[in-house]
């Protein structure tokens, strides 16, 4: 069931459409950290299905460097040495991560050159500078393989989470030394297309013109098969862990490798070696992680803000709050889920959808809702005005009535007695019934359930007919009711009966607040395009603070509570409405002791010309 107070769906609409838009946008734009620090954790969370791994890790870690004369000046004696050993225990491929570009000592030089060349399915490494390749020597490179060993972190935060299969510098390309050695494995070339690469069975999903693979790195507790070049060295039988294996040598000693890091390293940097063989497991697994199509991403926030729009709109209360719960729930859980079948799916998109669709919605609900309060507020408050209403302005003519007909039944009056006073009775209800009519004209005009009627008035003939009301309240009060000269020619456009009660209550305000044997002056002229009506006495007044409070309802002063003149304080309020409603304004100017001006200024129904009294005025 639709609520109530929910008319306007267009701006509703637009809103949601303005808060898809910024969480979209914003996410693109400013998304990314968010987005890799969310990537890391559920790398960390997530603990995929073991794999039987194909690659192991021949390393030169700190002590093996300790062993060898000379550190890393002196490691191509025992890398041909290893070398040696591991290609004795036939692996798949032997991929070697240390750049070998310098020449040493002839003999140590020539020596690994023998080894290098013995050890099939070999591939070598090179490296990007800012000057170009920096390949291996010619002797060590002749007929071998070559792979680049360039890693891709993240320029946020400096995390490797994908590596480019391809690097060119000028007119020359190098596949990365993890694919090289998965061709070598698999005994097959690598067949290129606009995204993907081929290689044997296996479709290796790229993204870019470097062609970037997220690597699926090997969990903590699928631990590669790792041995040290000293191990090996010591103990020659554990070359077989490398038997049908591709092997991975490179450099893991602190004080040595470049300082990379993983989603899994949180803080400790990890080795190109071990990052190279993690890319090789994650195409001999066949556990890629491709990025999720934008257009997914789109649809999926779009779909969000529709549901958090949905529920704010047609769900009351506290279900609606918890229909928008679940629905942050759902957005932080999406990413997650996509994670566990191999997609990225991006997080801040997904969470700035929700969180700016709930808070629009939301936001929007709780305008509704007060809208909705303020206007049942509104109409208690109009119910109890008419209730003061009926009160105050119908006494008058309730009593006239009552009285002449408690006349008639107790007395026996003459015919004419009895004429008079059944006219007196005729027309006090017709003035009550008009009374009743007005008020209820101006409750709806206020309520904006009525239009104004547009006739053309006589501003003479209504002042006029209000004086002749008014008269016999004034010649009680010994009071002079004088009216100056108004033109024939001056009129103004709008609801009779309505301007005649504004300038009827204006008159009995005038002639009630006013001292015995005072003067009323009425005036009207047309000035600047506007019919001005003013009624001064010279009454109790008003210092400046009342005369800012008189329109609002209820509101008496304190020397009009004093004078003992009957009154609720909803005279002026209502003729406030009835000006206001017509297009104009009341002018009040007073003095305490001093009297009261009260002008109404309204815009003149055509070009009038100015009174003889306004001139003198």
């Amino acid at each position: 069931m639709e609520q109530p107070g929910w008319k306007s769906t267009a701006s509703y609409l637009l809103l949601l459409a303005g808060a898809y838009v910024v969480a979209v946008a914003g996410s693109w734009l400013f998304g990314g950290p968010w987005d890799n620090a969310v990537y890391d954790e559920m790398f960390r969370r997530y603990q995929p299905k073991a794999w039987p791994t194909e690659s192991a890790l021949l390393v030169f870690d700190e002590r093996s460097l300790d062993s060898v004369p000379g550190g890393m000046q002196g490691i191509r004696k025992p890398l041909a040495q290893a070398l040696r050993l591991v290609a004795a225990a036939k692996p798949k491929a032997i991929a070697v991560d240390i750049i070998l570009s310098n020449r040493t000592d002839p003999a140590v030089d020539a020596d690994l050159a023998t080894a290098l060349h013995s050890t099939p399915n070999l591939v070598l490494s090179s490296q990007l500078v800012a000057d170009g390749w920096e390949h291996p020597l010619p002797e060590f490179a002749a007929g071998r393989v070559t792979g680049h060993v360039h890693a891709q972190p993240d320029a946020g935060d400096a995390i490797t989470r994908s590596i480019p299969l391809q690097e060119v510098h000028g007119r020359e390309r190098l596949w990365a030394l993890s694919l090289e050695a998965f061709r070598l494995s698999r005994h097959a070339d690598i067949i290129e297309s606009p995204g993907d690469l081929q290689v044997g069975g296996t479709d290796i999903p790229t993204t870019g013109v470097r062609r970037l693979m997220r690597v699926r790195y090997v969990p903590p507790s699928m631990r590669l098969p790792r041995v040290t070049v000293k191990q090996l060295l010591d103990n020659p039988a554990l070359a077989s862990v490398f038997t049908g294996k591709a092997a991975f040598v490179g450099v893991t000693a602190q004080t040595e490798h470049d300082r990379l890091f993983s989603p899994y390293s949180n803080g400790t940097p990890t080795s190109g070696i071990e990052i190279n063989a993690d890319a090789f497991e994650t195409m001999s697994s066949g556990q890629f992680i491709r990025d999720t199509d934008l257009v997914w991403a789109v649809l999926w926030a779009l779909a969000l803000v529709a549901a958090c729009g949905a529920a704010f709109r047609y769900l009351p209360g506290w279900a609606a709050y918890a229909a928008a719960v679940a629905i942050l729930g759902a957005a932080s859980l999406a990413p997650y889920v996509f994670f566990t079948h191999g997609r990225v799916f991006s997080f801040s998109t997904s969470v700035s959808a929700a969180w700016f669709g709930a808070i629009t919605a939301a936001a929007y609900y709780h305008l509704v809702v007060r809208r909705s309060l303020r206007r049942s507020e509104a109409e208690r408050t109009r119910y109890q005005q008419a209730m003061h209403f009926v009160t105050h302005e119908m006494r008058t003519p309730l009593s006239a009535i009552q009285g002449s007909s408690e006349l008639i039944s107790r007395y026996s009056l003459t015919e004419a007695k009895r004429k008079q006073v059944a006219e007196l009775i005729n027309s006090e209800s017709k003035r009550l019934a008009r009374m009743v009519e007005i008020f209820l004209n101006v409750e709806r005009l206020s309520a904006g359930q009525m239009e104004l009627k547009h006739e053309s008035i006589s501003v003479k003939d209504m002042v006029e007919i209000c004086m002749a009301r008014v008269q016999p309240l004034a010649e009680r009060k010994h009071i002079g009711v004088t009216l100056e000269p108004i033109a024939d020619q001056l009129r103004l456009t709008g609801d009779r009966e309505l301007m005649e009660y504004a300038c009827y209550n204006l008159l009995t305000n005038a002639v009630k607040y006013s001292p015995q044997h005072t003067e009323v002056t009425v005036r009207a002229w047309c000035e600047s395009s506007h019919v001005r009506v003013a009624v001064k006495d010279q009454g109790i007044g008003m210092d400046h603070k009342e005369v800012k409070q008189i329109f609002r309802k209820f509101y008496r002063t304190k020397k009009a509570e004093e004078s003992g003149e009957a009154g609720t304080g909803i005279g002026l309020s209502i003729v406030q409405q009835i000006v206001e409603q017509h297009g104009g304004i009341i002018d009040v100017v007073s003095q305490p002791g001093a009297g009261s001006c009260f002008t109404l200024v309204l815009p003149a129904a055509a070009a009038a010309p100015v009174s003889a009294a306004a001139e003198q005025h």
